[in-house]
């Protein structure tokens, strides 16, 4: 993909158009910035998207991001936060758009369908009480960055914005809690096994 270069942005810092941008709004001074790293934004997207017309689709998509995002954020170092945007988009796009494969299954085949149903049913009721147990002990940074991750799809920014959390802490209480999630749950399951 090829993109046409801006020979007059270079002429400025990446940190003078970005703090122009933000005192003006100036869409083309934030067109200027991104058009020095659309190949980069677009390397990111092919990478994890593996699909080129994804791939250009998210780097159009990724600009219409930073309008807003830009505004809110204290950048120092556009380039680096520029890839974390660009790569969390595009995990945000994979986790959203996966696609599932049905199967289809002749119930004459199996020996009792009926009671199979039954007991997937009950196990995956008792799933869902033991993970909300569990949520429930996790510490409020942890069960809130946790929910936002895993149950409303928040990427690492915008759970950052929601919460007033650092990014890296935002990161590190979704790792501990997953963790913990999955300590707690596997002492659970234990914990019903042997009261059956």
């Amino acid at each position: 993909m090829q993109f046409v270069k801006n020979i007059s942005s270079s002429l400025r810092s990446d940190l003078d158009l970005v703090l122009s941008y933000k005192h003006s709004g100036d869409l083309a001074l934030l067109g200027d910035l991104y058009q020095r790293y659309m190949d980069l934004v677009y390397g990111v997207c092919l990478k994890y998207l593996k699909d080129e017309e994804n791939a250009k689709d998210s780097v159009i998509n990724i600009f219409e991001e930073l309008i807003p995002k830009l505004q809110k954020h204290d950048v120092q170092n556009f380039k680096p936060w520029l890839y974390q945007v660009a790569k969390n988009h595009c995990l945000l796009r994979l986790r959203t758009g996966k696609k599932f494969i049905k199967s289809n299954i002749d119930p004459d085949i199996m020996q009792n369908s009926e009671t199979m149903h039954l007991n997937g049913e009950l196990e995956k009721e008792e799933n869902y009480k033991q993970l909300e147990y569990c949520l429930q002990t996790l510490n409020s940074e942890q069960k809130r960055t946790v929910e936002l991750f895993y149950l409303q799809s928040k990427c690492y920014n915008e759970i950052a914005e929601l919460t007033g959390i650092e990014w890296n802490a935002v990161r590190s209480a979704i790792q501990n809690g997953k963790r913990n999630l999955k300590i707690c749950m596997e002492k659970q399951k234990l914990q019903s096994q042997f009261n059956d």
